[in-house]
């Protein structure tokens, strides 16, 4: 019964939101369609202004993963992940995860895939995933593209929040799964 309701309101929710946006906005008297098209302006233009940021970005993940510096980086926080109780599996999703969302995304898959989405990686992988961000994009091309370039404490907090959010997602699959 209740999945049911769940999967109607989620059949409904977006052809609602479609309708009922633009029609409450033209009873406040907003010319919809003009607003629309402004803001699609504005997007495509900072669409433009964050590809060199993205570029960038996406070059020196290129390199990282590339030049091997993943691996040794990987090998060096094993030690310390394997006491918190973290598969060794995970760690090169734990480090990407920060860097791109669709890097960590295919090593998610490909951790699925290998062991599983019912196994503890899985679990992990799915909830890392689901738990994290992508602390280095948001810095690059979100403050990149308004003109932001002192984000130190940004990066600091954003990094934090990630090994945060790695903590509890793997006390949290232990404690449910585990």
């Amino acid at each position: 019964m209740l999945i049911d309701i769940i999967n109607t309101i989620s059949i409904w929710a977006i052809p609602f939101l479609l309708f009922f946006i633009p029609l409450i906005g033209y009873l406040k008297g907003v010319k919809v369609y003009e607003a629309f098209v402004s803001g699609a302006g504005d997007g495509f233009s900072t669409a433009i202004k964050i590809i060199p940021f993205l570029v960038g970005m996406l070059v020196a993940l290129g390199v990282f993963r590339a030049s091997g510096a993943m691996d040794m980086f990987a090998a060096a926080l094993n030690p310390v992940l394997t006491l918190l109780r973290v598969p060794a599996e995970v760690i090169p999703l734990a480090i990407m995860r920060p860097l791109s969302g669709g890097g960590s995304l295919g090593i998610a898959s490909e951790l699925i895939g290998t062991y599983g989405p019912d196994s503890f990686i899985g679990r992990l992988a799915s909830t890392m995933q689901g738990s994290t961000d992508t602390t280095f994009y948001v810095l690059t091309v979100y403050f990149g593209s308004v003109g932001i370039i002192r984000y130190r404490y940004a990066l600091t907090v954003g990094l934090t929040t990630d090994i945060a959010g790695l903590i509890a997602c793997v006390y949290i699959v232990n404690l449910v799964f585990g």
